[in-house]
């Protein structure tokens, strides 16, 4: 049995849905008022919980081999959706999941992190996932660690302030550092991958194929939409100032303005390999592009 936790979201559950399809019994931690439906369509088991109440937990990880944790509070927080903040759920509660795992006795703990965690800018999903990882390098239990550089879905959308249809982007910093944003479909099938393969790695940084900057992504978009985009840049300064000033008024902006700067500042030196050695095909973000692109048409 593989326990998703943070199947409702959109990582979590490209995970939980790929895991079906080849035929894993599969459980989902499932929030109180989060809709289940899709979930129980596909045959996967339902318990409901939540990060915040760790006794709620141990009946989802009774019987489980593996655990798949993607489940973050950023979202819902950027939403205004819940009052639970990041430190409560991707700090607190993970550890409070990793131990009421290691309890039940799970053998396999697969933790979703992102790229260069080592250089943080110090927001609060900074410190969750560094607590995390480090809680987990004490565990009995086998545990991989898989660094993804940011979502082509999110940091070349208007969620990240790149926004095709509008014409506008934002850049945080000088927009020249490389980066390889990734699909997340490609991350999701890494994570399906290494929760069943025999002896994974404790830690993997992956990035999508093709290494561009932010300026280079504009360049490319303006050269699909055929016009120029307005573009606001943000000098580091002042984004150092916002993370700070964010941190405990908005923690997931503050995150998000984090993000963001760590790109500017630390160049990937991860690349798609792991993705190839296990028969993935990762898209390059020009082809995300060229398929907003194509939507706008």
């Amino acid at each position: 049995m593989i326990l998703v936790v943070g199947a409702t979201g959109d990582l979590g559950g490209r995970v939980a849905r790929q895991l079906r399809l080849e035929g894993q019994d599969v459980r989902c931690l499932v929030r109180q008022r989060s809709d289940d439906t899709g979930l129980r369509e596909l045959g996967m088991e339902v318990v409901r919980g939540d990060l915040t109440e760790p006794a709620s937990l141990k009946a989802a990880c009774q019987g489980v081999d593996t655990v798949i944790a993607t489940a973050t509070a950023i979202g819902r927080r950027l939403a205004g959706t819940s009052p639970a903040t990041i430190r409560a759920v991707d700090e607190q509660g993970m550890s409070s999941l990793v131990d009421v795992a290691e309890a039940a006795g799970v053998r396999r703990f697969v933790y979703m992190s992102f790229a260069g965690a080592d250089e943080v800018i110090g927001t609060p999903l900074d410190r969750a996932k560094l607590a995390i990882e480090r809680r987990l390098t004490s565990s009995a239990m086998q545990t991989v660690i898989v660094r993804s550089d940011a979502f082509q879905e999110v940091h070349l959308a208007p969620m990240a302030r790149f926004d095709m249809a509008a014409g506008k982007a934002a850049v945080i910093g000088k927009g020249d550092t490389k980066r390889r944003w990734v699909a997340t479909d490609d991350v999701a099938a890494l994570l399906s991958a290494v929760a069943l393969e025999p002896d994974p790695p404790v830690l993997i940084e992956v990035g999508g194929p093709e290494s561009l900057t932010k300026n280079e992504a504009i360049a490319f978009a303006e050269e699909l939409i055929h016009h120029k985009m307005k573009v606001r840049h943000m000098p580091r300064p002042i984004a150092r100032l916002a993370i700070r000033l964010l941190n405990r008024r908005n923690d997931a902006l503050s995150s998000l303005f984090g993000a963001g700067l760590l790109g500017d500042l630390r160049e990937a030196t991860w690349d798609d390999k792991p993705l190839r050695q296990r028969g993935i095909n990762p898209k390059p973000a020009r082809d995300f592009l060229r398929e907003q692109a194509r939507e706008l048409t």
